[in-house]
């Protein structure tokens, strides 16, 4: 074993570009092969392995692709600041932020433009708490609408801050949507909550899911995930 080898199994950390990221381990028994990806949010570097690979086998892995991950990490966006930039994204466009003392607390939009007051120190979470009002209303019609197309009794939706998935459907038939996607354009959000009501029949990625996804799904489906692969990053951004 090589003496890099020999330090890093005790401390499953990686150097990239100054930046000493963890790597992040997670045992999957359907695995068949190390899956390797970067966080959205550039925060880390996660391996999903089979059960029987051992930890430094995985570290090993990350190490030997080193230039890749730091091609990964220079296409995670800056962080972006909306109280500063006054401005948030909302269903695919910037909408401006207008701070007022004298303005009511609740947020209010109107003509692209949200309007709110209350203590200028917690806009940043106030923000946030209202994106993830948003969220869960869009995604409650966007399931409540392809239940009926699916002739599906209504699903309840809960909001997930996850960092790995936009969705997941639980055998109890809760639908998971991660809040950040109603910073994305209608279509692309509304293609996750499809994709998740059509698990409420098949647990699988069977033809017969696709069949059913593409009943309930309005839209181009390869468009909106190209989509996502190509700016779903930018969707971390912002509030960390």
């Amino acid at each position: 074993m090589i003496d890099w080898l020999r330090r890093e199994a005790l401390e499953p950390v990686i150097e990239l570009d100054g930046r000493e990221l963890p790597i992040e381990l997670t045992r999957n028994r359907r695995a068949k092969r190390l899956t390797l990806r970067m966080a959205p949010d550039g925060s880390a570097v996660r391996i999903t392995l089979p059960h029987w690979c051992r930890s430094v086998e995985a570290i090993a892995f990350a190490h030997a692709r080193r230039e890749w991950l730091a091609a990964e990490l220079a296409k995670v966006p800056e962080r972006r600041d909306p109280v500063r930039e006054g401005k948030v994204l909302y269903r695919g466009a910037p909408i401006s932020v207008e701070w007022r003392e004298d303005a009511p607390r609740k947020p209010s939009l109107s003509g692209g433009a949200l309007s709110l007051g209350g203590p200028q120190h917690t806009l940043g979470k106030r923000l946030q708490r209202w994106l993830e009002g948003e969220a869960l209303r869009l995604f409650a019609d966007d399931a409540a609408r392809y239940c009926a197309r699916g002739e599906l009794e209504p699903a309840e939706v809960r909001l997930t801050r996850a960092r790995r998935r936009w969705g997941s459907c639980s055998s109890e038939g809760v639908l998971r949507l991660n809040w950040r996607l109603v910073q994305a354009p209608d279509p692309v959000r509304r293609s996750v909550v499809a994709h998740e009501v059509a698990h409420l029949v098949h647990f699988d990625h069977s033809p017969a899911f696709h069949a059913l996804l593409e009943r309930l799904y309005e839209d181009d489906i390869e468009q909106a995930n190209g989509w996502l692969s190509r700016h779903g990053r930018e969707l971390y951004a912002a509030f960390g």
